[in-house]
């Protein structure tokens, strides 16, 4: 283990934007959530030095188009996370401001992210969440909430001694497609969520 250490390159700092999309918070109605929350579950998973782009902005689609579209291709972020307006309801435009701006579509990352929040509501179904792929950067649309951002991100344990298995969260699979379109390397902190690469793919430890 010590080897490994010794032998690893430093990490290199990954550029992460951060949206949440509210009418109500970004008007200063009440005191949005869905940053901090991102953030906070970042920090615990994510060893690399983080550079921060934060956008607090109301539900139009034009506006969320170009947020993104500024995070990627002006800041220089490899991942964004949105958080919010991904429902039904007609001011919910965020899946539509986000494919409009995708190089990609990912699919399996929405599909993973309803799975999940089955475990926990039936509505879950509504959710209209999406992830893509613009350039050399992934976006994710997740939760509104607090709860359901971090076990959507790094899933839910098991119950030991129960029939209740693990939930996988999708941040597991994240590092590996941000290497793969030619972003950093990010590392996890294997403790909040243990990312997955093949073996092929992965590197010595760095130090902490």
């Amino acid at each position: 283990m010590s080897d490994l250490v010794n032998d690893a390159a430093p990490l290199d700092p990954v550029h992460i934007g951060v949206v949440s999309v509210s009418d109500r918070a970004s008007a200063g109605v009440y005191a949005d959530m869905g940053i901090p929350a991102l953030k906070s579950w970042l920090q615990a998973a994510v060893r690399n030095p983080i550079v921060w782009e934060t956008r607090l902005i109301p539900d139009d689609q034009q506006l969320v188009s170009d947020a993104l579209i500024d995070l990627v291709d002006r800041a220089g972020c490899s991942l964004v996370l949105t958080t919010g307006g991904t429902g039904p309801a007609a001011r919910d435009v965020t899946p539509e401001a986000t494919l409009a701006v995708a190089t990609k579509v990912m699919p399996g990352f929405g599909e993973q992210m309803r799975q999940i929040s089955l475990n926990f509501v039936p509505t879950a179904i509504l959710s209209r969440q999406v992830a893509v792929v613009r350039n050399k950067a992934l976006i994710i649309n997740l939760p509104g909430q607090p709860k359901a951002i971090a076990e959507t991100l790094g899933g839910v344990p098991g119950v030991p001694n129960s029939a209740q298995p693990p939930v996988a969260g999708i941040f597991a699979a994240v590092p590996y497609c941000v290497d793969l379109i030619g972003g950093p390397y990010i590392e996890t902190d294997p403790e909040v969520c243990k990312a997955f690469r093949p073996k092929s793919a992965q590197r010595p430890v760095s130090a902490s």
